[in-house]
């Protein structure tokens, strides 16, 4: 008696045979898809990360390797902008000194200026005024950060990288606080050995006294410059660096329970291939006497 057809087709796909073990080849090909998993997941546990080369994702890996660049260049912008910020630093310092000496000086005068001093005392005055301007000299000349002296005429400005790619850039004015300069006008030769020049030079004291205060308050004016830049540069390399572990980071939680599921899912996977080898065996039985 002849079967239906439905049962004829079973019996035909599931004939033994010792050439071709189809419930193996099937076991083997799933054995292979879990086992390419599993070392994605294990390569994305150690590494953290979900996309560690062009391999796992290449554009994604693409797009993280142009913002890890930016953020090596907001690295090189911000030791630039310190730097600037450090020279500007260093003239204010010299500015509050020759400033303070200024102010010392002015003193010297007020009181040679007075004609009730003797001789001898205003020469002794005349000695510290030499002094103090002599030293405003010294300050003017160590102020120096990085080779950039701002307060000596040397450098007209400083600039430093304001953007990763290197096309955008941010300057500050220097000030030349040097004697008979613009803004200290005293002469390198001044005194107040007289009682004439002692009055004469309370001016010329108080005249730049007012400029060098209005000198640190454009030096001041840069290094806040400098400052704001140097905060929104920081910002900004940590926002690429957020945004470059959302592309690549890995959810830890989630690749920890997809390990252990494809961990059983490998076993089952070896378990069900070594079942199928076994197919064969069943045939001896049908040639036993």
């Amino acid at each position: 008696m002849a079967l239906p057809e439905p049962e004829k087709r079973e019996t035909e796909n599931s004939m033994l045979s010792v050439n071709t073990n189809t419930g193996a080849m099937v076991a083997l090909q799933y054995l292979n898809d879990t086992q390419a998993q599993l070392s994605q997941t294990q390569n994305a546990v150690d590494t953290g990360l979900k996309v560690s080369s062009a391999k796992d994702d290449g554009a994604v890996y693409a797009i993280a390797q142009n913002m890890r660049g930016d953020i090596a260049g907001y690295t090189s912008v911000t030791d630039s902008l310190n730097r600037g910020m450090s020279a500007i630093d260093v003239a204010m310092s010299a500015g509050q000194s020759i400033s303070d000496l200024l102010v010392e000086m002015k003193t010297k005068a007020l009181s040679a200026s007075d004609t009730s001093l003797d001789t001898a005392s205003r020469a002794a005055m005349n000695q510290d005024f030499i002094a103090l301007r002599d030293q405003i000299t010294t300050i003017v000349k160590n102020a120096v950060f990085n080779n950039y002296n701002l307060v000596d005429g040397s450098t007209q400005t400083i600039t430093a990288l304001a953007s990763s790619d290197g096309s955008r850039r941010i300057t500050a004015a220097a000030q030349n606080m040097s004697l008979s300069g613009s803004i200290v006008t005293i002469s390198t030769g001044a005194s107040i050995s007289t009682q004439g020049g002692a009055s004469t030079m309370i001016s010329v004291i108080q005249q730049s006294l007012e400029n060098v205060d209005s000198a640190l308050a454009q030096l001041s004016a840069g290094s806040k410059k400098f400052s704001i830049q140097l905060g929104f540069a920081s910002k900004l390399s940590d926002t690429l660096t957020t945004g470059v572990g959302n592309l690549v980071d890995a959810d830890m939680a989630k690749e920890s329970a997809l390990l252990q599921s494809l961990q059983v899912k490998q076993q089952l996977g070896v378990q069900a291939l070594s079942i199928a080898n076994q197919s064969p065996q069943y045939l001896l039985s049908l040639f036993k006497g």
